[in-house]
């Protein structure tokens, strides 16, 4: 049987520690829940309500409050309480978190959600304390099993020590879990940390690779219908009328219905699903669309960076007298496009709704949005919803939706069957990036200021794009209608400039857009470094030292990880040698600090990215191997945007690229050989997801503009000049 400890305060707190011994596989319920027994001996349903589970195997299960999508918090996250626990590494095993935006709500945004490269950051103390108090209350069962003070009992690789006494965790997970939590237990000095800065091996991984693990794509419940959506062409169209007579003639298809995100197609399998619905005849009403072309759009938001139309953000000194008294002053003006996220799994979900309540699956990364969504589609209070969160295949910031946009989709086609029964959503890569929500449209318009002996005077960048906060419920977040999102990375810069002035110009558009890997820091950290660099070209500055004489006194973080990337690239001033360019970056983000120096090819006018150094400064290392993984990940996604990826609306404003043959991936050949060095810190953990993407464009433009005297202010590079 299992048995836990009195909750009723301790779950209120924000750890949520439970140890419990999981039932024999014979003495299961068939639904697969384990039943729980209070001390008081009364039964309870078993919920894995918190953070660490210890079944009688001794296996220590750790409940993941973040959604795991290849950046690791199952290992990260377990790392902590492994550490804390002095468990073997052997012994740990994760699993996802189900929705409940109190009891797993990220501390940082107060309800359940991934993102901000804030999976490590909010959970460090809180998964250690867990682990810690899991600890605490073994030691205590052992003592009180052996009749033994507890201070004479050490743990060591998942045994517990008392003299000629030993147990693993599993024969005492009971006693302990009958035993009142301590409400603060202390932690580990970093000093005697024995796994925390280790390399470790994923735990997600030989899952991963023999194919045993479970995505949403994988899954198939009994009698389930396939369900794919015919949207709107055009970004912001809808449903004018439609003939579903030809679909319905498809061998499979079951039904096709309209709900408020399209047509939606069902059947007894995706081909038949996917045939049916290429079938269909619809007819759009495109008042509301977007019907701007890529080209115009961008027109527009040039002629907003030359108004007077936008927000101060930043400003010290006097710009306009540095730009007027300068002895030169150099002007540019950054185009991006706009991107889509393109993760491998594109977004799916499935439901099933029985007997008055719903129960769905999908890769959420902020599920509470998603519950309600789906509650709220089905007329259901919330508390009938159960929503589980599965492996993903990626997201770069696509799963991260305000909107609730696949809750609300997967809940509309439960509604529209008016039915019991369970039905899977499935986008293909066509739907995916033709679909919006993407990385928006900007122009940065950037003003230099230099004196006669080439030191830098004056900065002013104006950025303009659509707001991602505007409109949602991230709304409330927005300050006297600013979007932090929008410009962060072009504002507190590390760089000591007296006069300096940054603007934000809110541009509209039907176009949704959202996150992307990096959000803000994606465009702004090119436009800065790019134009930085210009400057300090035309003041006859060396790149790395103009930066290092630039920054302040109290950028620590940032010189040493600029001063360490030089060392490894051994960096000597010369931008080209032996046929090769280099360049230089560096750009904090997310409170980790990250510098790069990029070597590139000219390959047929081409360039072709040899080799990236990388410095990175994330806190404390909990996992270096992991770390390392990231930034190499960060550094190929980044890399592949600026070279190659646009989304572009045509004319009429639709979207041309529909696949990875028009949105073109970087190849494994295009790979560059990335070393990183992971600066020695013990500053608590920051951000190691998003940060290695944002310097990786400027310091390649640096380079090709070093090699080939090309400035690249418009991407991505395959961009034709002048475009």
């Amino acid at each position: 049987m299992t048995i836990t400890q009195n909750r009723r305060n301790f779950l209120a707190s924000s750890l949520g520690l439970v140890v419990a011994v999981s039932l024999p596989l014979r003495g299961r319920a068939q639904s697969g829940a384990a039943l729980a027994f209070q001390p008081d001996g009364t039964a309870a349903a078993f919920e894995p309500n918190a953070f660490i589970r210890v079944g009688e195997d001794d296996l220590v299960t750790v409940i993941i409050k973040h959604i795991e999508f290849g950046q690791g918090p199952m290992t990260g996250l377990s790392t902590l309480v492994a550490e804390e626990m002095d468990a073997d590494w052997s012994q740990m095993r994760a699993e996802s978190a189900p929705a409940d935006d109190e009891k797993y709500k990220n501390l940082l945004f107060g309800l359940q959600g991934t993102g901000g490269s804030t999976a490590m950051a909010n959970s460090y103390t809180q998964m250690r304390k867990a682990g810690a108090a899991a600890r605490a209350m073994l030691v205590q069962a052992a003592a009180d099993e052996w009749g033994v003070d507890a201070s004479t009992i050490t743990i060591a690789n998942g045994v517990l020590t008392s003299g000629d006494k030993t147990s693993t965790f599993g024969p005492l997970a009971a006693k302990a879990a009958m035993l009142t939590p301590p409400e603060d237990p202390p932690v580990k000095d970093p000093k005697d940390f024995v796994l925390i800065g280790k390399d470790r091996p994923k735990l997600d991984s030989q899952a991963k690779s023999n194919g045993t693990a479970v995505f949403t794509m994988d899954m198939d419940l009994p009698g389930m219908e396939y369900v794919v959506i015919r949207h709107a062409p055009m970004l912001g169209g809808t449903v004018a009328s439609f003939d579903d007579a030809a679909a319905l003639a498809v061998p499979g298809v079951t039904a096709v219905r309209q709900i408020p995100q399209g047509i939606a197609v069902y059947a007894t399998s995706t081909y038949a699903a996917l045939t049916g619905r290429n079938a269909l005849t619809v007819e759009w009403d495109d008042s509301a669309a977007e019907t701007r072309s890529s080209d115009q759009m961008m027109k527009d938001l040039s002629a907003l960076a030359t108004g007077e139309t936008g927000l101060m953000i930043e400003e010290s000194g006097d710009i306009t007298s540095a730009l007027t008294d300068a002895a030169q002053t150099i002007e540019a003006e950054f185009h991006f496009p706009y991107l889509a996220h393109a993760p491998m799994e594109p977004l799916d979900a499935v439901i099933e709704v029985k007997d008055g309540s719903a129960e769905t699956w999908g890769g959420f990364q902020f599920p509470g949005f998603d519950k309600q969504a789906v509650a709220g589609t089905l007329g259901l209070d919330v508390t009938k919803v159960k929503l589980n969160v599965m492996l993903a295949g990626g997201s770069f910031g696509r799963r991260a939706q305000p909107s609730a946009q696949i809750g609300s989709e997967i809940g509309a086609i439960a509604a529209a069957a008016g039915r019991d029964g369970s039905w899977k959503l499935i986008w293909t890569r066509e739907d995916d990036l033709t679909g919006g929500y993407y990385r928006p449209m900007t122009v940065h318009k950037m003003r230099g200021a230099l004196d006669a002996d080439g030191n830098i005077t004056g900065w002013h960048n104006t950025v303009v794009n659509q707001s991602i906060m505007a409109g949602g419920p991230m709304e409330m977040m927005m300050q006297d209608g600013k979007d932090p999102t929008s410009y962060e990375g072009s504002v507190k810069m590390p760089y000591d400039l007296a006069n300096l002035r940054v603007d934000w110009v809110r541009a509209e558009s039907k176009v949704p857009v959202l996150w992307w890997r990096s959000v803000g820091h994606s465009h702004t950290a090119y436009a800065t470094e790019v134009f930085l660099d210009q400057l300090l070209e035309a003041g006859g500055k060396d790149p790395v030292q103009g930066r290092l004489n630039l920054l302040r006194s109290d950028m620590t973080r940032d010189r040493a990880v600029l001063e360490k990337v030089s060392a490894m690239a051994g960096w000597d001033g010369q931008k080209v040698k032996n046929g090769k360019g280099y360049g230089v970056s560096l750009h904090e983000s997310f409170n980790t600090y990250v510098a790069q120096i990029a070597e590139v090819e000219d390959r047929d006018g081409f360039p072709h990215v040899t080799k990236v150094w990388c410095a990175v400064d994330c806190g404390v290392a909990v996992n270096p191997n992991v770390i390392r993984a990231q930034v190499e990940g960060a550094i190929g996604y980044g890399l592949g945007s600026v070279l190659f990826n646009a989304i572009t609306l045509g004319e009429g404003g639709v979207v041309q690229e529909q696949n990875f043959d028009t949105y073109r991936m970087l190849r494994i050949n295009e790979m560059p050989a990335v070393e990183v060095e992971i600066i020695a810190s013990d500053a608590d953990p920051s951000g190691i997801g998003e940060p290695g993407t944002p310097p990786v464009g400027p310091a390649v433009a640096n380079a090709w503009r070093a090699l080939t005297g090309t400035a690249v202010t418009t991407l991505p590079f395959t961009t034709p000049a002048g475009a």
